[in-house]
């Protein structure tokens, strides 16, 4: 990830990117192998995508759109939940009786979010903000998804300043563990 662009057409190519992982999980039956590995795909994604948001998007969001808190703590309330979907995910094999409960229930949580990010918070962050501060928020979310942690870690701050600081150690930690155990990865 990291397209170029303003935040909405970031995080908007991002959305589509993880419903394609979602879709190839769905093509495969239960049980096979490579489910997992896609599931653990989208929650690397997820995982930038939502720190990236976090970071950048929501505090944007409380700034400029009138109500933007209840709004911004209404999409972090969806972010919590998610975490601990994918952190129970973590823990599964593809062939887990657990697993296929869990990824149906993370496509779920997931698509309801965008759905509501897409149709209501994105219209009312580009009715409020200049195409500038799009575009600045653009850059600040693609920085942020470069350094950000791959893997849940629910009980992380998820407002400024905690999450700026803690994210990029994390996330150095998460992409190590990741390379050493290959996760993430069609073998």
């Amino acid at each position: 990830m990291g397209h170029g662009g303003n935040v909405i057409d970031e995080l908007v190519t991002d959305h589509r990117e993880v419903e394609e992982l979602f879709g190839k999980i769905e093509a495969l039956p239960p049980g096979h192998k490579d489910r997992k590995v896609y599931a653990d795909q989208a929650t690397i994604e997820l995982v930038r995508h939502s720190v990236a948001e976090e970071a950048y998007l929501y505090p944007a969001v409380r700034e400029h759109v009138r109500e933007g808190d209840a709004l911004a703590d209404h999409e972090l309330e969806d972010h919590a939940r998610a975490e601990r979907t994918m952190k129970d995910l973590e823990r599964c094999d593809a062939g887990d009786p657990e697993f296929d409960r869990l990824v149906g229930s993370l496509m779920s949580e997931i698509r309801e979010h965008i759905a509501d990010e897409e149709q209501n918070l994105f219209p009312l962050l580009r009715a409020s903000c200049s195409t500038d501060t799009l575009d600045q928020l653009g850059d600040k979310v693609r920085q942020a998804k470069k350094t950000a942690p791959t893997r849940p870690h629910p009980a992380a701050p998820d407002k400024p300043p905690a999450n700026k600081l803690l994210a990029p150690g994390a996330g150095m930690v998460d992409r190590l563990r990741d390379a050493l155990s290959g996760r993430g990865k069609l073998g």
